[in-house]
């Protein structure tokens, strides 16, 4: 075996010249001088020769080869030349020798192989396996004992070449097992006269069983003449465009209906871009193409019956739909006697020149498939000679162009009632999609038929239906009504008589105190008049806060909001809330911080906030605990319908105590006016109807929370405001009325003769000059007339064609400066606009403290003076 000595590296120069240096003399050959003139010339051809060769002379096969043969030994060259073949090809020997033998000994002219596979090694310890295709000739020697003096060798490695071809031929069987396994069908076609090269199983599927590998598109299929499909395949060979349709008719021979394919044309190019073939693909769409149009003739059937109310119009658009869909002969609807074993037909659809089967049919005389049709059984039948239902009377049948048919039963009341028949003049068989078609058509045609008859039958009532949902309604509402007016009467019954009762006690201290002091000034007893007035004073502010208490129930009290911050509104009561409810109960207030603003009244929520810890506290007689707590709620859709409050952003102020709580039922009347669970004398029962109103006038809510032997959690929930809030200045001393050195008029309009004395009183006290009326066409007068007018009073409840409001806006016409005060008992939505005043106005509530009314008219006039200078 070859080894390579230390540093030996493959010559790459000629064979000859290494031929003629090589020392001959110590080898099995001998010297050069001493070769026989056949082995010298054997040698001079193969060095002479491109072609790879090599010699192996004598009984060694000493081995002497060409630089063609050189790449077949590899890094063996230049150590094998002149070496003993079993030693250069050590390896293969045992293949090769019997061969050289045979030559050598004359036993064999010559040997050729073809692809002879051998398994070397040519580049040291590394084998690869390698094809040759060898040709061993003898050469003749005339000294050589049998006449041989040697073997010359032709050696061609093909090693490549069959690899090359093998890959080939793996790449055409992957492609082929590829286009076999496409889900479409494919096919090969070659040159211009487009011959089939290659088909796979859905081609042969598609077209039927033919001959087709060698053979050309026209001679395959001649039914294609006329179809187009010649002159698609030879455009797209001459152009080298592609072509591509969807949904292409396609009638092959043999075929009674119409194919539809989505078919591909490419162009195969060579490596120089001219196109040499056509690859042929697609896809048998036609049941595709069905199945689309079904569904479109449903579409429109649909359309046309969806306002349809005769039963006869919907039969025959169903019909006519089904008919032209199919392509049939006759489509009809009729009514089965099933005793007399007719069909009653009126109108039918027919393809031309086929008579209609309008009028009564005797079913048994066409067959037996009445029998069936009886038993609810769709019938299918694509050629009547062939069923032995129809068998019998198959002449008759065909006579009525019936061939082939499907009824499909209306079964009612497990009766047959009707059927709907398809006909065709010839045989047909009718496909899965065809009936599932004509199923689903028949359904939808029973659908129609039964909503036109629920229609007819629902118009025929109609008149009598309306005239009695019309007296249920109006008995209903009656009833309603009746109710209504019963709770109404009971509410008033009972607001009216806790009215009744206070203000009896209330007037009874007032009017009593006044007959008192009228006695005592009678009999010069002036020491006992102050305590008399005090009395009468005291019962007239309880009757005022009693009216106040009723106008927040009713959302009517006159409210004058701005922008709070609860936060510090809690916080200044805290020491007053403590003291109200005693050193037994403990405040704790939580204050949610980055609280938000509320637009509310603040005495009015101071008092609601009182008016809730007082309940607390009668909640808890042996002491406990009330919390205080603000917060941000943001209520969402669900949250907001949870709470029956509109959606949307709010502050909470909610009134917790650890008291005994109320039961659902005492919370479900606790808002009404005058309902308490207090002793008598112990509670009036408007405390939270009051909070109620207040809230409701604010934009907002109130809710309670309670659990008996828990506690209870009232919430007043405001809207948020995103106004800023002015600085509070400081606190006003409340002090009797200074007469003003400065000169000012003011307008009192009010129509109690006893209500503008004392304000005129007021107003001169103050030093101003008081001009009064008592309607407000009078004070419209004054207004549009030149007197200076500094500030206007008057009431919202006028005569003279308008209130407080208009008049004020009326002259504020000619007077766009003037400040105006409305006095009033409650607050119309006139004055108010739903809850503000215009800048320059202000409202005080009846009843109200002299020194309360002396310095807002002040203070209003003072402004109006200062902004005239």
């Amino acid at each position: 075996m070859f080894k390579p000595p230390p540093g030996w590296k493959a010559s790459t120069g000629p064979l000859r010249a290494l031929v003629e240096a090589h020392d001959w003399s110590a080898t099995p050959v001998g010297a050069r001088d001493t070769w026989s003139p056949s082995l010298a010339l054997a040698v001079d051809i193969i060095l002479a020769s491109a072609f790879p060769m090599a010699l192996r002379w004598g009984p060694e096969f000493v081995l002497i080869y060409n630089d063609a043969y050189r790449p077949i030994l590899g890094d063996k060259h230049p150590w094998a030349l002149g070496r003993p073949a079993r030693e250069a090809w050590s390896e293969v020997w045992n293949e090769i020798e019997p061969a050289h033998t045979a030559i050598l000994q004359g036993r064999s002219p010559s040997i050729f192989a073809e692809d002879m596979l051998l398994r070397i090694r040519r580049h040291g310890d590394e084998w690869e396996d390698a094809r040759f295709t060898l040709g061993y000739s003898p050469v003749p020697d005339p000294v050589a004992p049998t006449g041989i003096g040697g073997v010359f060798v032709t050696a061609v490695e093909i090693t490549d070449r069959v690899v090359a071809e093998a890959a080939l031929r793996t790449s055409e069987e992957r492609q082929r097992h590829l286009l076999q396994q496409m889900p479409g069908f494919v096919a090969v076609l070659s040159g211009p006269s487009h011959t089939y090269a290659y088909v796979n199983d859905a081609y042969v599927t598609i077209s039927g069983p033919r001959q087709f590998v060698g053979r050309t598109v026209r001679e395959v299929f001649p039914e294609l003449e006329g179809q187009g499909f010649y002159e698609l395949l030879d455009r797209v060979y001459a152009t080298g465009d592609p072509f591509t349709a969807s949904a292409m008719p396609l009638r092959l021979a043999g075929e009674d209906d119409e194919r539809f394919i989505d078919l591909l044309y490419q162009p195969i190019r060579d490596d120089q871009g001219m196109v040499t073939g056509i690859f042929v693909g697609g896809f048998d769409t036609t049941e595709r193409v069905r199945i689309q149009a079904y569904r479109d003739a449903l579409v429109r059937l649909t359309d046309r019956i969806s306002d349809l109310n005769d039963p006869d119009a919907i039969a025959f658009a169903v019909a006519e739909v089904l008919g032209e869909t199919l392509e049939v002969s006759r489509v009809g609807y009729g009514v089965i006697d099933p005793v007399a074993e007719t069909l009653h037909v009126r109108r039918d659809w027919n393809a031309p020149g086929v008579e209609t089967l309008a009028g009564v049919v005797p079913l048994r005389d066409y067959g037996s498939f009445i029998d069936s049709l009886k038993r609810g059984e769709f019938i299918s039948i694509s050629d009547v000679d062939r069923d032995e239902r129809t068998a019998a009377a198959a002449a008759a049948l065909k006579a009525r162009n019936a061939s082939s048919f499907v009824n499909v039963p209306i079964i009612e009341q497990g009766l047959l009632v009707a059927v709907l028949y398809v006909n065709h003049a010839a045989v047909r068989e009718w496909l899965p999609e065809e009936l599932a078609f004509i199923g689903e058509v028949a359904s939808r045609a029973r659908s129609a038929v039964e909503r036109s008859r629920n229609a007819a039958t629902l118009r025929e009532l109609n008149a009598t239906l309306q005239e009695r949902i019309e007296t249920a309604l109006r008995e209903q509402a009656a009833t309603e009504e009746a109710l209504r007016q019963s709770q109404k009467m009971e509410a008033v019954g009972q607001l009216t008589g806790g009215l009744a009762h206070d203000f009896n006690n209330l007037l009874a201290g007032i009017s009593g105190s006044l007959e008192l002091m009228q006695i005592r000034m009678q009999q010069g007893r002036l020491t006992d008049v102050d305590r008399y007035a005090n009395a009468a004073l005291s019962a007239a502010k309880r009757a005022a806060a009693l009216t106040h208490r009723l106008l927040a129930f009713s959302r009517r009290q006159t409210l004058d909001p701005k922008p709070t911050h609860v936060n510090r509104l809690v916080s200044s009561m805290h020491e007053l809330i403590q003291r109200t409810v005693g050193p037994a109960i403990q405040i704790e207030v939580v204050g949610a911080s980055g609280l938000w603003t509320a637009f509310v009244d603040p005495p009015q929520l101071e008092s609601a906030l009182l008016n809730l810890c007082i309940n607390a506290r009668d909640a808890m007689p042996n002491g406990g605990r009330i919390t205080i707590e603000t917060a941000n709620k943001w209520l969402d859709e669900r949250a907001a319908r949870q709470h029956d409050m509109p959606e949307g952003q709010y502050l909470s102020l909610c009134v917790t105590d650890t008291g005994t709580g109320m039961p659902p039922e005492v919370v479900a009347h606790a808002f009404e006016p005058f309902f308490t669970t207090k002793p008598i004398g112990e509670g009036t029962g408007l405390g939270l109807s009051m909070i109620y109103g207040f809230a409701k006038q604010s934009g907002g809510e109130v809710r309670i929370y309670s659990e008996v032997g828990v506690g209870t959690t009232v919430c007043i929930y405001l809207p948020r405001h995103h106004g800023e809030i002015a600085e509070e200045g400081s606190a006003v001393q409340s002090m009797p009325p200074q007469r003003s050195d400065r000169g000012a008029t003011v307008l009192i309009v009010d129509d109690e003769p006893t209500v503008r004395m004392l304000l005129t009183e007021i107003v001169e006290e103050l030093g101003f000059t008081a001009i009064e009326v008592g309607d407000s066409a009078a004070g419209l007068k004054v207004l549009q007339s030149d007197v200076s007018i500094d500030l206007l009073v008057t009431d919202v409840g006028l005569p003279g064609g308008m209130n407080g409001r208009q008049m004020a806006d009326a002259g504020r016409v000619s007077r766009p400066g003037l400040k105006v005060l409305f006095i009033t008992g409650y607050a119309e939505n006139a004055l108010l606009a739903n809850g503000y005043l215009a800048p320059g106005m202000a409202v005080l509530t009846k009843p109200f403290p002299v020194e309360a009314m002396a310095a807002r008219v002040r203070s209003m006039v003072e402004a109006h003076r200062d902004e005239l200078e």
